[in-house]
């Protein structure tokens, strides 16, 4: 069986196409399940290129619904991808239960003040910044939110090194460290093949990474990021040949925020 449980929507700001474009491209490529992804509202800045409005949510709600009426393959999953911002753990926890929200991603795209996947916003932010401890705070985050109880799946987790700007540090200990936060929080890890199309042009966690979560037992799903139609789906060919690589032979699907484990096609 094969998943897409990352797919965004227009009502980001930052995404392209009508939802059904989505739907449709899943079809021809015979996905069993998709599911629908897009950025919470935040809570720490307010911009309508990077996640939807307040007032946008019960309508990105609505829409999803319409289309899992519509469509009995492939069937559809009702999620959403929510910033962990420190201080805010109670307002997303408002906010998210008053969704029947099949899934929940956390991701950590901000350090304190610094947005450093967004060169659109922050151009010169790398300069003068190092190495090893913009990984530790970035990984130091991930453990947060995966011991926040607020999330069912971790979202990219080494998107910081989505621009490939550094030579990777050694930071053994703390991948471990971060992996062992995980399993003991009982969430999943998102294979992520985006980081293909980025500058790193390496799948999120790297194999280095998902050896760990292997080794753990942390259980993992797959996600394409896709903010295009013609992106679901895309690269998963090389993203089962990872996850087969490192010892896995089943990945997480969800309901209602219950996670069943499938065979992996």
């Amino acid at each position: 069986m094969l998943v897409d449980y990352h797919i965004h929507t227009a009502l980001c700001g930052h995404a392209v196409g009508e939802m059904e474009e989505y739907v449709r491209t899943a079809v021809e490529k015979d996905l069993e399940e998709m599911g629908f992804n897009d950025h919470a509202p935040t809570f720490h800045v307010q911009d309508p290129q990077l996640a939807m409005a307040a007032d946008q949510l019960p309508l990105y709600v609505e829409q999803v619904r319409a289309l899992q009426k519509r469509y009995s393959r492939p069937r559809i999953r009702l999620g959403v991808e929510a910033d962990f911002v420190p201080g805010h753990e109670e307002d997303l926890r408002r906010l998210l239960d008053r969704y029947e929200f099949d899934y929940v991603y956390g991701s950590v795209h901000i350090i304190r003040d610094w947005r450093f996947d967004d060169t659109r916003l922050y151009p010169d932010h790398y300069q003068g910044r190092e190495a090893a401890q913009a990984h530790r705070d970035y990984f130091q985050l991930v453990q947060r939110s995966a011991r926040s109880g607020l999330f069912d799946v971790m979202g990219h987790m080494d998107l910081i090194k989505k621009f490939n700007h550094w030579t990777q540090p050694k930071i053994d200990e703390l991948l471990e460290q971060t992996v062992q936060a995980i399993a003991e929080a009982d969430v999943c890890v998102e294979v992520n093949t985006s980081g293909l199309r980025k500058p790193c042009r390496e799948i999120y966690p790297s194999e280095e990474i998902l050896r760990l979560c292997r080794r753990y037992d942390v259980p993992v799903t797959l996600g394409s990021d896709a903010h295009h139609p013609r992106e679901v789906g895309m690269d998963f060919d090389r993203a089962v040949d990872l996850v087969k690589r490192v010892g896995y032979t089943q990945i997480a699907t969800y309901q209602g925020r219950r996670r069943t484990m499938v065979d992996l096609a």
